[in-house]
């Protein structure tokens, strides 16, 4: 994990960080060892990450392939309207997908990319054409099919 020149957090702040990213479930006995610190300290640092907002929570990394879902599919999408109100309703909207794994609005010439995973093509087919397709405002799409994660951190 890369930090900005000019961060507000000192060496054992992001040596924290660092050591939680690798591996959410270390113990704090385990991670004061690594940073250098004593326990109470150590923990102390933790909660104040997390209220402060650098720690915004700890997941399991499930592997989708394994659940059955290996397909992922990148979609361009571009609104016909572009005012707050749109882009709010389609937000909401979106966020409602359980396939739609990530939704970014982008700075190009289509508004939205989508990172959807399913079980295969077809299921995709379906859910492009039954609910991406039917999200508000959608005026068009363009799919990129992914071939292979050549890079994925969330493993």
């Amino acid at each position: 994990m890369k930090f900005p020149p000019g961060s507000p957090l000192d060496h054992i702040d992001r040596r924290i960080i660092y050591e939680l990213a690798s591996d959410g479930r270390i113990s704090v006995a385990e991670l004061s060892r690594r940073v250098n610190l004593s326990k109470t300290p150590c923990q102390a640092r933790i909660r104040r990450l997390e209220h402060e907002g650098y720690i915004l929570g700890y997941r399991a990394v499930i592997d989708p392939t394994r659940l059955g879902l290996p397909h992922v599919a990148f979609v361009e999408v571009r609104l016909s309207d572009t005012r707050k109100a749109a882009l709010d309703a389609f937000n909401r909207a979106v966020r409602a997908l359980p396939e739609v794994e990530q939704a970014h609005m982008i700075a190009s010439s289509f508004d939205y990319l989508l990172k959807v995973r399913t079980k295969d093509i077809a299921a995709y087919r379906e859910v492009l054409g039954e609910k991406i397709s039917a999200l508000p405002h959608v005026a068009h799409t363009s799919t990129h099919v992914s071939m292979e994660a050549v890079k994925d951190d969330t493993e």
